[in-house]
């Protein structure tokens, strides 16, 4: 984990070098107080020397105001630094995510996620300027003390103090395991807090129209409260630790005016050594102290850098880059005894076998839950099957470069998704170097050109967090654009407009037999009234395919979508099988 914490500091060698050298002279001339504390009890002692005392006032002076723009540069450049580090491991994540297979966000909620690229690496931030900082001028401070008092004031004294060093090193080690897994805890403390508030806003007009604010908070409070009783317990150890370490510099005070005494009644220490051994003392008390306040930092950070890498160390989804590259696509598709199952889940999908013609357009019916959104999903691979084959034009999904896959096909969804930004944005997304006539075009096709036109901004119009700013029709048009700008040779059509009123549905499903004309078209459907004149109906049920064929085929037979079909034509509420 350290080695690769230090990767991240490669390209900020210079700026690093220079910051650890400003902390070195910093901690250098921490050493001159005590230094000239001693020269001026040993040496000056006359009006004499009166003169020497003021220069050596004025040199003590320049040199801490010397002191004080090297903080500076450490605090400043040293920041800079850190954030830039920051910035780099937030990209690395953003990179990350963006390459992680649906079902890590089947498992993750996004608050959680939010949490781990910003509190998480904030910490790691902080980290990154004041580790090296703080340990390199503390560490400086230590020897360089330890030097001193032991060569220039008395040794014995000195090797006294530093040997209750391994004791307070002790302590530490023992508190720092409880503190790591307190500081852990609270983490993921943080993360159930965020993915609330993220879910609670999201949903916060269905909140308000069920008068469920209540809930809400109820639900915010049980997430606060484990976040609060997980920090308690950070505070508790940090309690333990810093009472306990900093006792134990109180005791060094207490050995070091115990032993002083004694030496000066053997002789072997003299006022002034002793009195300047004193003063020193702080050279040492001081950075060990600082290293104690400096731990809590530290846990916070290398439990965000921790959180940090189990993200970094998931495996990416396969895309199979080194696979065949699919040009001239025609649109035949065939499952050959496909079989599927999400990882914490019983079989989704049994052997399930379909044929769709190039062209031709097939449409899935059935009950919820019935497995028909899971075969939408598993021919662009957004789930790799368990058993059996997918082929796309006779090449089996398995050999096929799945982002050449992708860009075959196109998806219009029941749940629309639209980027908080334009409606041009939106719609160039399907072909991000479109022209300006390639997107009207998509949008007349769509049906919502003259919409945008009647709009102050036209197509630079805001349409708000997730489209809130326009009607379910409007946002299912825009999404149609933009297949149409991207001009797939498979389309897939999930439930596209379930959501809507009948009015509008059929506004749409105008557009939508546009987008579908010339293209192999997978359609989810449950009003059957969208589907009639499909090539192919499939009746999906239990995740097996029970029956397919054409419309009135499947009346002829009288069975599952026949009864189906009675179901919604005429009137029944019910029907068995």
């Amino acid at each position: 984990m350290l080695k690769r914490f230090v990767h991240y500091y490669k390209d900020h060698k210079l700026m690093f070098a220079l910051d650890m050298i400003a902390s070195f002279f910093i901690a250098l001339i921490g050493l001159g107080y005590p230094i000239l504390t001693r020269k001026l009890l040993n040496d000056f002692k006359s009006e004499e020397d009166i003169k020497s005392i003021l220069l050596v006032g004025l040199a003590l002076l320049l040199i801490y105001a010397i002191r004080m723009l090297l903080r500076y540069f450490v605090q400043y450049y040293g920041h800079v630094i850190g954030v830039n580090m920051q910035a780099k491991m937030r990209s690395d994540l953003f990179n990350k995510l963006q390459k992680l297979p649906y079902s890590f966000y089947d498992e993750n909620e996004s608050g959680k996620i939010m949490s781990r690229i910003t509190v998480d690496l904030m910490d790691v931030s902080e980290l990154a300027h004041h580790g090296p900082e703080n340990f390199f001028i503390c560490g400086v401070s230590i020897i360089g003390s330890f030097i001193y008092l032991a060569v220039f004031v008395n040794w014995m004294l000195t090797l006294i103090i530093f040997i209750c060093v391994p004791i307070l090193i002790l302590i530490s080690a023992v508190l720092r395991k409880r503190m790591l897994n307190a500081f852990k805890e609270s983490r993921e403390g943080i993360a159930k807090i965020n993915a609330t508030i993220e879910s609670s806003i999201t949903g916060i007009r269905v909140t308000k129209a069920f008068n469920n604010s209540e809930k809400e908070l109820e639900k915010f409070e049980t997430s606060n409260n484990e976040f609060k009783k997980a920090r308690s317990h950070v505070f508790k150890y940090m309690g333990q630790f810093m009472s306990t370490t900093e006792f134990v510099t109180d005791v060094f005070n207490v050995i070091v005016i115990v032993a002083g005494g004694l030496f000066m009644i053997y002789g072997k220490i003299d006022s002034v050594d002793f009195t300047t051994f004193v003063v020193s003392l702080s050279l040492f008390l001081n950075p060990v102290n600082t290293l104690i306040r400096f731990i809590e930092q530290l846990q916070d950070g290398v439990t965000g850098f921790q959180r940090f890498l189990e993200i970094m160390d998931k495996d990416e989804e396969d895309l199979n880059l080194d696979g065949l590259v699919l040009n001239d696509v025609q649109g035949n598709v065939i499952l050959k005894n496909v079989s599927f199952n999400y990882e914490t889940s019983e079989e989704i999908l049994h052997d399930v076998n379909l044929n769709i013609k190039a062209g031709t357009t097939l449409a899935l019916v059935g009950p919820s839950g019935g497995g028909k959104t899971t075969i939408c999903h598993i021919i662009p691979a957004f789930y790799r099957i368990s058993e059996g084959d997918i082929y796309i034009d006779n090449h089996n999904l398995k050999d096929i470069n799945l982002l050449s896959l992708r860009e075959n096909i196109g998806i219009v969804q029941q749940d629309v998704f639209l980027f908080n930004g334009t409606i041009r944005d939106n719609i160039l997304y399907g072909k991000l170097n479109a022209t300006e006539e390639e997107l009207i075009e998509a949008s007349k096709n769509a049906d919502i050109y003259d919409y945008v036109m009647s709009l102050p901004n036209k197509f630079d119009t805001i349409v708000g967090e997730r489209g809130i700013k326009l009607s379910g029709g409007q946002k299912q048009r825009i999404s149609i654009a933009r297949v149409f700008l991207k001009n797939p040779a498979l389309l897939i059509l999930d439930e596209a407009t379930s959501a809507l009123d009948n009015a509008t549905e059929m506004a749409i499903q105008k557009s939508l037999d546009c987008l579908a004309k010339g293209r192999t078209t997978i359609v989810v459907a449950h009003r059957l009234s969208t589907i009639k004149n499909a090539n192919e109906i499939a009746y999906v049920e239990d995740g097996e395919v029970k029956e397919v064929g054409t419309h009135e085929e499947l009346l002829e037979k009288k069975n599952r979508y026949f009864a189906l079909y009675q179901a919604q034509f005429k009137g029944n509420d019910h029907y068995e099988i």
